[in-house]
């Protein structure tokens, strides 16, 4: 059996979130495109005697090292299928911001999965890797599967998107996380008196990706959850109004926040929006990188 496997496995950002009315089952139906970032987190499993989860970085703290964390539901899922005992170490170096919008934890799941499926040898097929993705959280399929895609259903059912160049991103991360479910209820509040649409991707955002035009993306880009978002953390207008000014093509929290991601052209236009969000006092940190990135890769041994 393999000493040790570790997967790298990357952030994302929503170019697109358009959420459905409520359904009974409590979800929305969603219509979310997907943008994988290279921001990374790296899972490293190894053989043990009972599973445990430790984790290294920023935020490491923040992270929660029992049976909720989706790492170790991951690993537990795959053994209960393979029936084996989920006996492994995994080490979670982060540097994904945690409770972000960015799919921290989702990316950890997916990455704890695929390095427990390479350690055991299960030989899981990529469906059934992404049925086990879907049963653990609606991002963590695309965490799996990187690139661009479009999420339906809830998010975990997915479609690959041709993407025709690399996008430009600056991300601020606030102070403190935001609850999804919270976010959630508050967009249903505020649109409590109005029809809401069956969500449907754009198709001018779709034609953006394709080419890779940053200004027709930025045109487009839209996150039905950002006034949501906004209505429960009023001082992320502060931190999106300060990377607009610095010359953002596009400002937007990420998906449920509240980590805000401003879309620019080129590199030096990003150092420039990132040191002016830095110096606006309106973040607790800021990341600059660029998509789209791959999906969860097994990285080589050594």
């Amino acid at each position: 059996m393999t000493a040790a496997v570790t997967v790298r496995v990357p952030a994302k950002v929503n170019v697109q979130l358009a959420v459905g009315p409520p359904r009974p089952d409590g979800f929305h139906d969603l219509a979310n495109v997907f943008l994988a970032v290279s921001l990374y987190d790296e899972v490293t499993v190894t053989p043990a005697d009972e599973l445990r989860v430790t984790c290294s970085g920023p935020d490491a703290a923040q992270v929660p090292l029992d049976r909720t964390n989706l790492a170790a539901r991951a690993a537990l899922a795959l053994a209960a299928r393979h029936g084996r005992e989920a006996n492994v170490h995994i080490h979670i170096a982060k540097d994904i911001p945690v409770a972000g919008g960015m799919a921290g934890g989702s990316a950890d799941g997916a990455g704890a999965l695929l390095a427990c499926d390479t350690l055991w040898g299960t030989g899981a097929s990529r469906e059934e890797l992404l049925e086990i993705c879907a049963d653990l959280g609606s991002d963590v399929p695309f965490s799996l599967v990187g690139g661009a895609a479009l999420g339906r259903g809830r998010g975990e059912l997915l479609t690959p998107l041709e993407t025709g160049g690399t996008f430009h991103w600056v991300f601020a991360v606030a102070d403190g996380g935001l609850s999804t479910p919270a976010v959630y209820a508050e967009c249903d509040r505020l649109r409590a008196d109005t029809t809401v649409p069956a969500p449907e991707p754009s198709a001018p955002l779709l034609a953006a990706l394709r080419t890779g035009d940053a200004e027709a993306l930025a045109a487009a880009m839209t996150n039905d959850l950002q006034a949501a978002a906004v209505s429960l953390r009023p001082s992320l207008t502060a931190t999106l109004t300060a990377g607009t000014e610095a010359g953002a093509l596009a400002a937007m929290v990420s998906g449920s926040g509240p980590t805000t991601a401003f879309l620019v052209a080129d590199a030096s236009g990003a150092q420039k929006v990132a040191d002016a969000l830095r110096d606006s006092g309106t973040c607790r940190t800021v990341r600059v990188t660029s998509g789209p990135a791959p999906g969860a890769t097994v990285l080589p041994a050594g």
